[in-house]
């Protein structure tokens, strides 16, 4: 369900509020292959061959970058400011990987919006307390501390 303010102003009032769980995204190989590909990292574990029987999940996995990628438009599913510049993504204050993402799985963000608060330029800061699920562990994939500016 996404939650919809006006303006960057109305960030204000949701600190402490729980946004999510955002709809499921699916992982499937061909992008897992392609983001190895793209990232010069082609490691056994992110895509399916003789070698997966070695690794944690029989079809390969996601790299942990794969899943972090997917949080944008994961948190644009959220959150939308109707009044605002685009978004820039300032960061990560912390971020684990707990649990693999298996190719062909799908995951989701819920997220709580931790600290709100004013930076020069008529701007706001907007620290995110965020949890991907995957559909195959009952285990947390991620769990993140995003950093977000928007802009009005």
């Amino acid at each position: 369900m996404v939650t919809i303010v006006s303006s960057p102003t109305a960030l204000l009032d949701l600190v402490g509020c729980d946004l999510g769980p955002g709809e499921w995204i699916p992982v499937p190989r061909n992008d897992i292959e392609h983001f190895a590909a793209a990232t010069h990292h082609p490691s056994w574990s992110y895509t399916a061959s003789e070698f997966t029987n070695e690794g944690p999940c029989d079809e390969g996995i996601a790299p942990g970058c794969f899943t972090l990628a997917l949080l944008m438009p994961m948190w644009s599913q959220l959150l939308v400011i109707e009044r605002a510049r685009p978004a820039v993504h300032f960061g990560f204050n912390r971020v684990r990987f707990l649990s693999p993402v298996p190719a062909g799985s799908r995951v989701r963000l819920g997220a709580t919006v931790a600290a709100v608060e004013e930076v020069k330029g008529n701007g706001y800061q907007v620290t995110v307390a965020g949890t991907v699920e995957c559909n195959r562990s009952d285990k947390p994939a991620v769990v993140a501390e995003m950093v977000y500016r928007y802009y009005s």
